[in-house]
């Protein structure tokens, strides 16, 4: 059954739904101590389970990101899979890990004055080779849930190169560097710059994670902070990869207390393998082998500058 857990250490307060344990709400303080809900969202279950949430808050998979028309081939076995976002298989299809209910391992009440939140994701396969992809979906604005676009927001990527795409936003297979084109953030600068120079409607874009420094054995992927309430976010990961998505297809949403979500509301940082890598040799393979462990583990950190 679905069901809302709340976390909270005094500094910040998370739900959690283990219906595609999913984020619903995280709250922290800003300059001045002030919370708020950093996260799009819904204020009960009730919309998740219909289906009314782009993605909302949950983890993807069993592969995140796009498989080109649908289709791989693995130990010489054709696959096809539902074509949930046409021409391409998007997140798992129709029924991915966002629509089933995760089991709680373990839930209890700690007094931990952190202001860390850390997401470990474990997958095996059964009996078989498989692809597997996790990533977490949370469309971020740190200005609060409710305050309008993430434009202003400054992003600062740990990462020199980009998988390029086509114009259905597959990779062509390319690794380009980032210097000198509207996708370079090695650099601290604000999202809005150069969005109007991106192809298509904004930023959905892998980055290769290949700057960052480590802390506990995970790379730097991101720095995220909104100048109205200086609040920051930074990101680290296991993974090699990043989708970085302005929300770009967010029309309308009506959220908690009624917001209502438009096209740039919020900014994913989904640290994952490299989009459609299972049709492209050249990308980190997302293959895991029996007996094999698939592990991604990302670290949240949460502060004011």
């Amino acid at each position: 059954m679905a069901q809302l857990f709340e976390l909270n250490n005094g500094t910040m307060q998370v739900k959690v739904s283990n219906y595609g344990c999913t984020i619903t709400s995280l709250s922290v303080p800003d300059k001045d101590g002030k919370l708020a809900d950093v996260v799009l969202g819904f204020d009960s279950l009730g919309p998740y389970l219909k289906g009314a949430a782009p993605y909302f808050g949950c983890i993807v998979g069993r592969v995140a990101n796009r498989i080109k028309d649908g289709k791989f081939t693995l130990s010489g076995i054709d696959y096809a899979l539902p074509i949930n976002k046409p021409p391409n298989s998007l997140h798992g299809g129709h029924n991915g890990f966002d629509k089933v209910i995760w089991d709680v391992a373990e839930h209890k009440q700690v007094e931990t004055p952190s202001i860390t939140f850390k997401l470990d994701m474990e997958a095996v396969p059964e009996n078989k080779a498989t692809p597997i992809n996790l990533a977490q979906h949370t469309y971020w604005n740190l200005a609060g849930h409710n305050s309008g676009n993430i434009l202003d927001h400054s992003i600062q990527i740990w990462g020199m190169h980009v998988t390029p795409v086509d114009q259905n936003t597959v990779p062509t297979g390319e690794i380009m560097p980032v210097k000198g084109t509207p996708f370079d953030f090695t650099s601290e600068k604000k999202i809005g710059s150069f969005i109007h120079e991106v192809p298509g409607l904004g930023y959905d874009h892998n980055y290769v994670l290949d700057c960052g420094d480590e802390k506990l054995g995970l790379k730097h992927a991101a720095k995220l902070k909104d100048p109205s309430s200086s609040r920051v976010l930074n990101l680290w990961t296991s993974a090699p990869g990043m989708q970085f998505y302005t929300a770009n297809y967010v029309n309308g949403v009506v959220g908690k207390g009624g917001a209502v979500y438009g096209k740039h509301g919020g900014v994913c940082l989904e640290t994952q393998g490299f989009p459609n890598a299972v049709n492209q040799p050249n990308f980190p393979s997302v293959v895991v082998q029996p007996g094999e462990e698939y592990k991604h583990s990302m670290l949240f950190e949460f502060s004011v500058e």
